[in-house]
């Protein structure tokens, strides 16, 4: 599928916006709950541009390194944007992670909340961190387990991490809706208010088990290349 010209994304962001406050309302929620954060990865400057111009504030990246290439500039022109990083971190990339990200998705392990936690206090600056749960028990994806999730918050409030929620991915082409259902539940047990779930093919479900952020990336650029 072809992407959508630069200039229909004031379009698709109003849709997608439509969408999560239809959602909302028939969850009966307030919108303004409800951080979308577009997903910009693989989109290079000029394709975010007509959003940030648009209005919207709220960016997502998948990788260290190619969020590096891309916002410093962005940021310097526009210094009330939010950047998250959702995509895997590696251990050896926290400081770059703090130094660029305004919010973390993306926290599964002890390794990572141990780099997390030196850089934060080499930086003098606090990012708020999701711990992301593997919620389909996948092999091949990143996230917490979902029994060793009450350890990893204890030991991420005893290094002093900011932890503000949780965040999931479900496996594809099955019915998200029990998945994201789970992540409330174990958020909820575990005194977490915030849930990072919802992608562009998902979202409006997310916002009706009570998703605080989604993540959408090509219902707003079109579909990566």
């Amino acid at each position: 599928m072809d992407q959508p010209a630069p200039d229909s994304s004031h379009g698709a962001l109003d849709d997608v916006r439509t969408r999560i406050a239809n959602a909302a309302a028939l969850a009966k929620r307030d919108p303004s709950e409800i951080e979308l954060v577009a997903i910009s990865k693989t989109q290079p400057s000029e394709r975010v541009v007509p959003l940030i111009e648009a209005g919207h504030r709220v960016f997502g990246e998948n990788r260290v390194q190619e969020a590096q290439g891309k916002w410093p500039e962005l940021l310097e022109r526009h210094a009330d944007l939010s950047l998250h990083l959702v995509g895997q971190l590696q251990s050896n990339k926290a400081e770059d992670a703090l130094a660029l990200f305004d919010c973390i998705h993306s926290l599964d392990r002890p390794s990572l909340l141990k780099a997390l936690a030196k850089a934060m206090d080499k930086a003098g600056r606090q990012v708020p961190c999701f711990v992301q749960v593997n919620i389909g028990g996948e092999d091949q994806k990143g996230g917490c387990a979902i029994a060793d999730v009450p350890a990893l918050l204890e030991q991420a409030r005893g290094a002093n991490v900011p932890l503000i929620g949780l965040m999931c991915v479900p496996p594809f082409g099955v019915e998200p809706a029990p998945f994201f259902a789970l992540l409330a539940k174990i958020a909820a047990d575990n005194g977490l208010e915030k849930l990072s779930m919802g992608m562009s093919g998902d979202y409006e479900t997310a916002v009706m088990l009570g998703a605080t952020h989604v993540r959408v990336g090509s219902a707003l650029f079109g579909e990566r290349r």
